[in-house]
């Protein structure tokens, strides 16, 4: 006989499946029930749980506003239980987790004064109970958020006096690695009390109570301290996200009685459970900003008893682009996080209001966004464009207007710029995305007259790129077109033998040869019918008895 499967919606409490879906319609359709706030609480403990355990160096400035969206008030205690756990579990990113520490103190004073208690309860208990490993980790915990300016530096101080009063090889040991993580900023901000602990380590070295081992370990840290710390930043210039005024800085003494407030860790029913929602709703708006994208319109009441006057409709406009600084800060968060070109698009057509002028804007995010990237790197945002260039002639539009703007700021872009761009748009052209002769008719001119040479590396680079995606024998039949002669004429002129000569050398230049073979009949062809011209035309002269060089 088959078992019942069991559904678990409380613990280890078995529901059966009929009430476990009655319960969750009932909670949908009361949220201020009990069940429903157990759901958003497990919801809430998986999302702080999974951002934290993400976040690295490089992803930190896209998973910071994912993790503030969460209400972090109502689970502050779990943020801090995770950092904590995460942080012992890998000690090598504690940088990492001090900087998320530091960042959602800055917002929410009371996470990093919560985070700084449970960190000394800690400190204090593996300090008793000789457990190494722990008392290591939270040590180096403490030392970043000093540097990072959560923790005050009396805080450092007591704990290097704690380690170093009975001084065993395991505390030695720990208090080495702690200063070597923030004494530079204890240097800045308490000279001589960094004096004074290097003078106990060198006492300690030379009564000779430790292990060989950890004596070197304390003649290393001499050796860092007369190097200036170098090498041992305070803070790494990409976790640097806190504006030193904008910091909330605690004091958390270690001989005081401490409540960790462990009751913040599990589920708890609360009456005013939507009111403080929708306050933090406040609160995120003011951290994030409004992402709504609201227009600010008002229209004025009609005077009471005239209704012979008309209504008067007053419309204020935001000079400071507000939401429009919202809309591209959410095109960028929208992109990074995307694990494809075709979830970014179906995600960012979600956001764009068509009809709003908001295409273009979305056009320009993405080309910016391909910028910054290596030029290896641009495949996505090609596929991007070719989706949504899919959807309309408006996008198309809006990356015509990208290239033009970047033809004509070409020498304002580096290198790598230019590189990265030229691959994103030699996608859109070589799938037939964007019309060529929009992209490159009136914009581009390959004369010398008319480029430079940073435009001269954009297009090199482009046409480079839709070689090695068409070959050279379609790309060739495409530039010389004469069923398009905007494009055909844009690339090798047709007014002057000079201009064709400098086109064909150009793309001859940067291995494009096979390209130019009809430009090159072209120019041979006109050549030789003027030589032919000038030499009938001499040869009707001297018949006549005119010299071809005199004046009739």
């Amino acid at each position: 006989m088959a078992r019942p499967r069991r559904t678990a919606t409380c613990g280890s409490v078995y529901v059966p499946p009929p009430r476990a879906a009655a319960a969750a319609d009932y909670a949908a359709g009361d949220k201020a029930c009990p069940a429903y706030q157990r759901q958003t609480w497990d919801a809430l403990r998986r999302s702080i749980t999974g951002h934290v355990n993400k976040a690295t160096a490089a992803n930190i400035r896209h998973v910071l506003p994912e993790l503030l969206a969460e209400n972090l008030v109502r689970g502050r205690g779990l943020l801090c239980r995770a950092l904590l756990r995460s942080q012992q579990a890998c000690p090598a990113f504690t940088d990492v987790f001090a900087a998320v520490a530091a960042v959602v103190n800055s917002k929410i004073p009371d996470v990093g004064r919560l985070l700084l208690v449970r960190l000394v309860i800690r400190l204090r208990r593996a300090h008793a109970t000789g457990d190494k490993t722990q008392l290591a980790a939270a040590a180096r915990f403490v030392a970043h958020l000093v540097n990072q300016g959560v923790a005050h530096e009396l805080l450092a101080l007591e704990l290097l006096e704690m380690l170093l009063a009975e001084p065993t090889d395991d505390g030695v040991e720990v208090a080495v690695g702690f200063v070597a993580e923030c004494g530079a900023a204890l240097s800045e901000a308490c000279p001589r009390a960094v004096d004074a602990v290097f003078d106990r380590l060198r006492a300690i070295l030379v009564d000779g109570g430790v292990d060989k081992r950890v004596g070197f370990l304390v003649e290393a840290v001499f050796a860092v301290r007369r190097a200036r710390f170098r090498g041992h930043p305070p803070v790494r210039p990409d976790l640097d996200l806190v504006e030193q005024d904008g910091q909330f800085t605690h004091q958390v003494e270690i001989s005081l009685q401490l409540d960790p407030e462990t009751h913040l860790d599990v589920f708890v029913a609360s009456a005013t459970f939507l009111q403080d929602e929708g306050a933090y709703d406040d609160l995120k708006r003011s951290m994030l900003g409004d992402d709504d994208g609201h227009e600010y319109d008002d229209e004025s009441e009609s005077k009471d008893g005239d209704d012979d006057e008309e209504d008067m409709d007053v419309t204020i406009k935001d000079e400071t682009e507000t939401n429009l600084i919202s809309l591209r800060r959410t095109i960028y968060l929208t992109i990074m996080s995307s694990a494809g070109a075709e979830e970014a698009g179906h995600k960012l057509l979600s956001i764009v209001r068509p009809g709003h002028g908001q295409e273009a804007e979305l056009c320009g995010m993405i080309v910016e966004c391909c910028k910054q990237e290596r030029a290896s790197k641009t495949r996505f945002y090609g596929q991007l464009g070719q989706r949504l260039c899919c959807v309309g002639r408006a996008y198309q539009a809006g990356f015509e207007a990208c290239f033009a703007r970047c033809y004509a700021g070409a020498h304002r872009m580096g290198t790598d710029e230019l590189r990265a761009a030229a691959g994103l748009f030699a996608q859109l052209l070589a799938a037939d995305a964007v019309p060529w002769g929009g992209v490159l008719g009136g914009v581009v001119r390959v004369t010398e007259e008319d480029t430079t040479s940073s435009s001269r590396i954009l297009v090199k680079t482009l046409f480079q790129e839709m070689a090695e995606q068409l070959g050279v024998p379609v790309l060739g039949r495409r530039m010389n077109d004469d069923g398009d002669p905007v494009v055909r004429d844009a690339l090798f002129p047709r007014d002057s033998a000079k201009n064709a000569r400098f086109a064909i050398d150009f793309f001859t230049a940067i291995g494009l040869e096979g390209v130019t073979q009809p430009a090159r009949k072209r120019l041979l062809s006109c050549t030789t019918c003027d030589a032919i011209f000038s030499l009938l035309e001499g040869q009707s002269s001297h018949a006549f008895g005119v010299h071809p060089h005199t004046k009739t």
